[in-house]
Formats: structure tokens, C-alpha cells, sequence
């Protein structure tokens, strides 16, 4: 068994690094990871770049598409047979059709290849003729991702940290209360093990829906199959001191190491340790209306994310022997549609901040990183309306109900410290304003044969994620 096992791996290996040599010296492949916290807008994100490096008529921040290097785009099978395709027609049917909506969320890891036809640039432009260049796409949830930092984790220092922080949340009072009536030392009881749980999983789902960003473990709110499974029922407990054997506390400590093994590693190793180049979405917006803890709390988050990666420069020989690394990221706050255009350098300013500790060792590690703001569907128009005689730049669309609304959510400040100060320093409350927030649903759309859908910048995010191997 030992023998035939290292055997197993052996052939892994080989199989693994001929793949690499393929990709490296004939046909590349970029691997881009597309992940973000819940409402950020991936599924939206996605479909709108494939629509529109498919049809490229918005695309004038693409060099090569500039250039007129890019002979054709298409849409090739993916090439992990066991990981669900993206569902990208269905989902550009939702936002384009006669009754637009926004699709359904991301709720588990898809994937889907672009594979694009292209002329090289400099000095060997006329020398060689197209070559092929794959893009695949990998869609996967942002909790699933916070999930990582628990690999470091024992279940007593996970219990620990997270009780002390959502001790003053109205939303885990009724689960504190149950974790509080336990003990971690009598026997082991199931209805007990899963009546906790639950209330756990009830809190996630009530803190996501509040704004907050550190909802882990990330199974409890997208189970799919694992629905039940004693892997995900466990829950954090006041443990203190030696845990007896058969112990509700041992047992609850089995199963978050469990999770870890059979929930985290796979993902790790599946699908995460072979990502390239990634984009982080954030509802910078959605944050910022909750108040300061929400954006304390989303600061928090992304410094975790970006712990998650392996940051630094995919050389060619070191690709080839020692696996890939996270060469670039995008830090980009979503919906940039629902602020007036004179809005958008602030908020990019924002994200440049929140992101900043996060961007910064990235950068030390050899990775590049960039922060904007972009909407991948532009779902509303601009206009000037004259309030008690102040004239305010204004968004209107069309809201979740069908009717039309024109919208003036506040000025953000241009010092992004007006609003890090009070989250870092535990404000409940906006002192000088509040920032509003309107839902908007997608616009009806009449696009020109070679135009994909409207967006604000969604160019100049895929020239800094894919623009130099083209």
C-alpha cells in the first residue's frame, strides 16, 4: 500500500509538472480567480467580462484590443470535467433579456475557459503569427476563502476568538445564550451538538444579512451536499481546561478538525493553489451604509483574503517546479454605477485604503496589486437635480420594484480617514452624515451587433488582470 501510494503520487507529479511544461511553453494558460464576500457581484462581474471579451465594442482599455492584436475570442470546453461549468448563457439571458434580473448567486465553485487568438507586440510582431492564449475562469464563494485561516487554527483558539468577537452582536445573542447554558465537558449529546449548530448557522446567515464580513466557517451558509453531515455540525464553546474523552467539547474539537481535513485542504488543493491571478470584489458601498463597524469589520476580511494567498511572481522555471503563485491582484469595489461619476475617485481612494495593509505585503511578497472601482453592468444614467437651490449630481434606474427613482446618496469624503477613523476606532454611527443605498435592478438593453453590455472600467480591469500576457 505504502509503495503503491508514493507510486500514485509519483505519476501525480510527473503528469502534473508535463502539464505545467504544456501550458508554459505552447499554449499558456491563465488561471483568474473570481471571488468576493456575499453580495459583491461575482456572477454579474463574470458574465459581463466574458460578454464583453467576447464582444469587444466597450473594450478600449484592452491594449490589444486597441491595438487591433485580437483576432477572435471564443468559448472552448473547460478543462476540469468535475468541476461545474459557470452557466454563462443563462446567466447573460437574465441581465440582457426582455425581463432583466440579476442572476442567482455564486453558491459553489464553477469554472469557464475563453481561449483567445492573438498577435504578439514589439519587435516580434511581424516575425510571428497568432498565438493561442486560454483564460479560465474560476468562480468560487469569498467565505469559502476566509475559510483558509482556519488551517492555522486549533479549535480552542477558533472558539476563543470568535465568541470574544460577536460577544456584542444583536444578532448572536440567542446562539451566545445556548453556548453559554453548555458544558463543554459533560458527555457528548447529538441533539445538543446539532440544536447548537444551527443556532451558530442562524447567526452567520443574520450577521452576512447585517453587513458583516467574517461569517466563517463558509459551509454553514453554502452547504450544499454537506447539509447535516456531522462535518458541519459543530459550533464555538467556552472550553476551558483538559477536555474529557467522549466530551461534548472533544467532539465538537473532532469535527471542526474534520472540516478543516475533508472541507478546506480539498478546496485549498483543488482549486485555490492553482490560481494565477485573482480579483477580489467588495460592496465597498453596501459596507459604508451599514456603518463603521461594517467597514472595520470589511478591512478585517480582506487583510484574511489576502493571508489566503501565495503572493508573488509566476517566473517560468519556478512555475514549472514549484507550482503557481498569486502574480497579480485586484482589490475593485462594485456597483460604481450607483454613485455620479465625480463620486468614483472617492471611492477608489476608499478601496485603496481599506485595502492597503492587504496590497502592501503582496507587494513585499512580488505580486502586483491595483485597487478601483467599477460596475460590471451599468445598470443607471447620470443626471443633475436642483435641491433647496444646491444642485446634486444623481443617479436614477430603475429600483427592485420596477419603478424609476432618481437617487443622491451623499458625497463620500475625500479623505478616506473621515471614515477609517471611526470604524478603526469602534464608532456605532456616521457622525457627520449618512450614506444612502439603493437597489437598482438591471436596465433594459438594445446592444449593437459587437457590443457587450454597458460597464464603468471593467476594461481597465481586464488589461491589469490579463492585458500584458496578450
Amino acid at each position: 500500500m505504502v509503495i503503491s501510494s508514493l507510486a500514485d503520487s509519483l505519476v501525480r507529479g510527473v503528469e502534473a509538472v508535463g502539464d505545467r511544461v504544456s501550458e508554459t511553453l505552447f499554449e499558456p494558460v491563465i488561471r483568474l480567480g473570481v471571488t468576493g464576500l456575499a453580495r459583491s457581484g461575482k456572477t454579474v462581474f463574470i458574465t459581463s467580462l466574458v460578454a464583453n471579451l467576447l464582444n469587444r465594442g466597450r473594450m478600449p482599455g484592452l491594449v490589444a484590443q486597441q491595438e487591433g492584436r485580437i483576432n477572435t475570442v471564443y468559448l472552448q470546453p473547460q478543462p476540469d470535467d468535475t468541476v461545474p461549468r459557470f452557466d454563462y448563457e443563462n446567466h447573460l439571458t437574465a441581465l440582457t433579456g426582455p425581463q432583466p434580473h440579476w442572476p442567482d448567486s455564486t453558491r459553489a465553485v464553477s469554472e469557464l475557459r475563453l481561449s483567445f487568438k492573438a498577435r504578439p507586440s514589439g519587435l516580434l510582431a511581424g516575425l510571428q503569427g497568432p498565438r493561442t492564449l486560454h483564460l479560465d475562469i474560476v468562480d468560487y464563494p469569498g467565505e469559502w476563502l476566509l475559510d483558509l485561516a482556519l488551517l492555522d487554527k486549533s479549535y480552542e483558539a477558533w472558539s476563543s476568538e470568535t465568541l470574544d468577537r460577536i460577544s456584542g452582536r444583536r444578532e448572536a445573542e440567542q446562539f451566545l445564550a445556548q453556548a453559554k447554558a453548555s458544558d463543554p465537558a459533560t458527555a457528548h449529546d447529538e441533539p445538543t451538538a446539532q440544536a447548537l449548530s444551527k443556532a451558530f448557522a442562524e447567526y452567520l446567515a443574520g450577521a452576512r444579512e447585517a453587513g458583516f464580513y467574517d461569517c466563517t466557517p463558509g459551509r454553514f451558509l453554502l452547504p450544499g451536499d454537506l447539509a447535516g453531515s456531522p462535518v458541519l455540525t459543530f459550533a464555538p464553546l467556552p472550553v476551558n481546561g483538559h477536555a474529557p474523552r467522549r466530551s461534548l467539547h472533544r467532539e465538537m474539537a473532532r469535527r471542526y478538525e474534520a472540516y478543516k481535513s475533508q472541507v478546506v485542504k480539498p478546496f485549498f488543493r483543488d482549486h485555490f493553489a492553482r490560481i494565477d491571478r485573482q480579483v477580489v470584489l467588495v460592496d465597498a458601498l453596501g459596507a459604508i451604509h451599514q456603518g463603521p463597524q461594517a467597514v472595520e469589520d470589511m478591512r478585517h476580511a480582506m487583510a484574511d483574503i489576502l493571508s489566503a494567498f501565495r503572493p508573488g511572481r509566476n517566473a517560468w522555471l519556478s512555475q514549472l517546479l514549484l507550482g503557481k503563485r498569486v502574480e497579480r491582484i485586484l482589490f475593485a469595489a462594485t456597483k460604481a454605477d450607483h454613485l455620479h461619476h465625480t463620486q468614483h475617485p472617492r471611492l477608489t481612494h476608499i478601496m485603496e485604503a481599506l485595502t492597503r495593509d492587504a496590497r502592501d505585503r503582496a507587494s513585499f511578497a512580488g505580486a502586483e496589486t491595483a485597487a478601483l472601482s467599477l460596475a460590471a453592468l451599468r445598470a443607471t444614467t447620470e443626471e443633475t437635480r436642483t435641491h433647496n437651490g444646491i444642485e446634486l449630481p444623481c443617479v436614477r434606474g430603475t429600483l427592485l420594484n420596477g419603478k424609476q427613482a432618481a437617487f443622491f446618496p451623499g458625497n463620500l469624503p475625500e479623505d478616506p480617514a473621515h471614515l477609517l477613523g471611526p470604524a478603526r476606532n469602534g464608532a456605532e454611527s456616521w457622525l457627520e452624515e449618512d450614506f444612502g443605498f439603493m437597489s437598482f435592478a438591471p436596465a433594459h438593453l438594445t446592444l449593437r451587433p459587437g457590443d457587450g453590455p454597458p460597464h464603468i472600467r471593467l476594461d481597465r480591469a481586464a488589461q491589469f488582470l490579463i492585458g500584458d500576457r496578450l
